[in-house]
């Protein structure tokens, strides 16, 4: 970590190098792992921060509105690495998608736990279109597609997309391409697609998803230049 940032910006946090976003859902300690392997720096979502502790780890910082923080954990953790924002409006996944300065950031225990949590989280990653941020969980990685995304995926993989406005596309090595489809997440959507080559997509806003098998990890982050 770079170290963490005591004006007024926005960034709590800013690192040259990618960051493991901890929340507070269900979490494998492989998971945990994985994700810290490619992003050695580790920042708590609120009650994230008991889990990581539970797995041994000291969050670099811990980070919103504090109503998940046990006591326990609390007096753990450094009162430096601890910041409040108390504001309601969004979710500690958003108050850390905004918070932390980062190449990208790799975003576990925010899948599992409370279908709710897992979908404002899902719609967090596309309400900050620019932020290079995937969640990972068990099975697969999600990550906002942004205008363009270009991917070298084995022949046959699954890329399921899902868009969370109105949008359309255009796509290359896809078994079934975008073009002249309206997608919206009220009608046609675009989950189970397969790879047959270089895949290479473009839309024409923001707002789609795109969701990969956990192997494809490395893929996207290497197309982000962070791997």
């Amino acid at each position: 970590m770079a170290g963490v940032n005591r004006g007024m910006s926005a960034a709590i946090v800013s690192s040259s190098r990618p960051v493991t976003l901890l929340g507070g859902g269900e979490l494998e300690p492989e998971d945990l792992e994985l994700a810290l392997r490619h992003a050695p720096g580790l920042v708590a979502a609120d009650g994230g921060a008991a889990a990581a502790l539970r797995a041994g780890r000291m969050p670099d910082a811990v980070i919103g509105d504090m109503d998940s923080l046990s006591p326990e954990a609390r007096a753990r953790i450094p009162a430096e690495r601890l910041h409040r924002i108390a504001e309601q409006e969004t979710t500690d996944f958003d108050k850390c998608l905004r918070s932390v300065a980062a190449p990208a950031l790799i975003c576990v225990g925010f899948t599992g736990a409370r279908r709710d949590h897992e979908l404002a989280a899902l719609s967090a990653l596309v309400r900050h279109p620019r932020r290079r941020a995937l969640v990972l969980s068990p099975r697969d990685v999600i990550f906002h597609a942004g205008r363009t995304l270009a991917l070298d995926l084995p022949a046959g993989s699954r890329l399921s997309l899902f868009p969370m406005a109105a949008i359309r596309g255009r796509s290359s090595g896809l078994e079934w391409p975008l073009a002249g489809l309206d997608l919206a997440p009220w009608g046609r959507i675009g989950t189970s697609n397969r790879v047959t080559g270089p895949v290479r997509l473009s839309f024409d806003g923001d707002g789609m998803l795109a969701v990969l098998p956990r192997a494809a990890l490395e893929r996207v982050l290497q197309s982000w230049g962070v791997a």
